[in-house]
């Protein structure tokens, strides 16, 4: 892989990044001719642009005999047949019914856009469209790649975890959106981190929007698709293939300006996100871990070669300042405490479940008027136990007078996956206070409450 670019980061943006909307992005009528090829079989990028070059354009070459249009674009038997069997299906008409199904071209953002990403579009295999759900306004960012990504293994240690979790609050309080797969493990801890902390995460899925693997994530995919953006290059309807996943790598990449790297076996996913980051000149941080676990082999690695260690979250924002969405809309978490109703019941029932069992909406709480809470709160000191939301009772009642991550996940039969997220926003109120070894007791302030 070579000698990796180290984690640092220029004073102001570089040109490369400052990229300026497009003079003359495409009409509706242009939009939805490229979207409906764009979804016939066999046909990618490359072979869209040919089509462009048709006398025409897209729409000319819809009506073109098959067998005229396979000669001239030079395809194989099999694609023409293929093409002619898709435009069967649609019609010599197939706009009006396009438009009616796809709501006119709406959350599909395609490369005659002023907003596609300019990184995306210098990819070997660009995607001809990226599907997208939640808060549009994230793709300004996204374009000048204005956006941290966060990648690991998807069975991490516990503190590869509560890192990954640290770091994604860390870049939201500090205005960065955060960019990961949501897999289990890392990618689902960082962007926990960041929902608790009120930031902007970035879901790069391997499925369709209407996909969720793996099918625990359900309810983490719902949140993230409200605070922040779900996008895939896949439509709805589109087949799952394991190459799926791997080919998001490069999605994540391309929307990033740096890459941290938490924890990876040998064998991973993430290295080829390191890769693909080294190869762009992208700044890339790896998490130190415990040279004796095999899920931390590869990450251990790279940092042998070069890469930059980060030992804390506080290290990566001092490099990168403030984000694009600073005094924006999501709120850094000094602005305000933390609603622990919302972050200590959002963590601990990722499925869809409460701390007690009882059955949730979509998103864990939704009946609270959370923000309204966090308003009012105190802006220093820990939160009276009496306010807490029983699931934060029931998470301060394991800890008890001191317990690690370990004592804590049996008491409460909740993997840590799901507990370090909320154990960080305790401690981030200013209600728990950690220790070495991942251990944590109640701070020096708090009377230790008893069970709910």
């Amino acid at each position: 892989m070579g000698d990796l670019v180290q984690g640092l980061f220029p004073a102001a943006v570089s040109p490369e990044f400052e990229l300026a909307d497009s003079p003359c992005a495409w009409d509706a009528h242009q939009r939805l001719w490229w979207l409906l090829w764009s979804q016939c079989p066999g046909i990618g990028v490359q072979r869209l642009r040919r089509l462009l070059l048709v006398p025409g354009g897209l729409e000319a070459a819809w009506l073109y005999p098959v067998d005229q249009l396979a000669a001239r674009m030079g395809w194989p038997r099999s694609l023409g047949q293929a093409v002619d069997q898709f435009r069967s299906r649609w019609g010599s008409d197939p706009l009006p019914r396009l438009a009616r199904e796809g709501q006119g071209g709406r959350c599909v953002l395609l490369p005659g856009d002023r907003r596609w990403p300019e990184a995306i579009e210098a990819l070997d295999r660009p995607p001809p469209a990226l599907y997208w759900r939640g808060r549009g306004s994230l793709w300004a960012p996204l374009a000048r790649r204005r956006a941290v990504a966060v990648v690991g293994t998807r069975r991490p240690s516990s503190h590869g975890l509560l890192m990954a979790s640290r770091i994604g609050a860390a870049l939201a309080a500090a205005g960065w959106p955060v960019v990961s797969g949501l897999a289990e493990g890392i990618d689902g801890a960082a962007h926990q981190g960041c929902l608790a902390a009120g930031g902007a995460p970035v879901g790069v899925l391997g499925t369709p929007l209407d996909r969720t693997y793996p099918r625990h994530h359900h309810a983490l995919q719902q949140q993230v698709a409200r605070q922040g953006l779900l996008l895939s290059e896949w439509p709805v309807g589109a087949p799952v293939r394991p190459g799926h996943f791997a080919s998001r790598n490069r999605l994540q990449v391309a929307l990033a300006r740096a890459l941290v790297l938490v924890e990876c076996p040998l064998a991973s996913g993430a290295l080829h996100s390191a890769d693909l980051a080294w190869a762009q000149g992208l700044p890339l941080w790896v998490v130190p871990a415990d040279a004796a676990r095999l899920s931390a082999l590869g990450s251990n690695q790279l940092l042998a070669r070069g890469a930059t260690p980060l030992l804390t979250a506080a290290d990566l924002i001092d490099q990168l300042g403030p984000g694009p969405l600073a005094g924006g809309p999501w709120p850094a978490l000094a602005a305000a405490e933390l609603d622990l109703a919302e972050t200590a019941a959002g963590a601990m029932a990722a499925d869809g479940r409460t701390a007690d069992g009882r059955a949730t909406g979509e998103r864990p709480g939704a009946d609270v008027p959370f923000r309204a809470m966090a308003a009012a709160a105190p802006a220093v000191g820990p939160r009276p136990p009496g306010r807490l939301a029983a699931a934060g009772r029931h998470l301060l009642a394991a800890v008890g007078a001191g317990a690690s991550l370990e004592q804590i996940c049996q008491t409460l039969g909740q993997p840590a996956e799901q507990l370090a997220p909320a154990l960080l926003d305790l401690e981030l109120a200013g209600l728990l206070q950690a220790e070495p070894g991942l251990r944590w007791r109640p701070a020096a302030r708090l009377k230790q409450p008893g069970p709910a």
